[in-house]
């Protein structure tokens, strides 16, 4: 009975390796949004959300909200990485 616990466990890898190998995956999707984030395009409709942002939350009762800027961001960012990410991925 051992023997066979023994024989089982050797075939198998341990838990710990199978972690330590998902640590070390990058998602390639990640990276070239990071990337795409520092474009010219893209940090011009951060500034212009953080600005929103800093805007509303100087202030004590607004209606406002920062929506088309964050869309506007999502956007040019997206639109980045859809000419980039399949080229990263094979």
């Amino acid at each position: 009975m051992v023997f066979e616990d023994k024989m089982i466990m050797n075939g198998e890898p341990d838990e710990e390796e199978e972690e330590e190998e998902e640590e070390d995956m990058v998602d390639p999707l990640e990276t070239v949004r990071q990337k795409c984030e520092q474009s010219e395009h893209c940090v011009h409709a951060r500034e212009r959300m953080e600005a929103c942002e800093s805007r509303v939350g100087s202030r004590s009762e607004t209606t406002e909200e920062c929506t088309e800027e964050l869309f506007d961001f999502l956007h040019a960012r997206d639109h980045c990485v859809a000419h980039k990410v399949f080229q990263s991925v094979k």
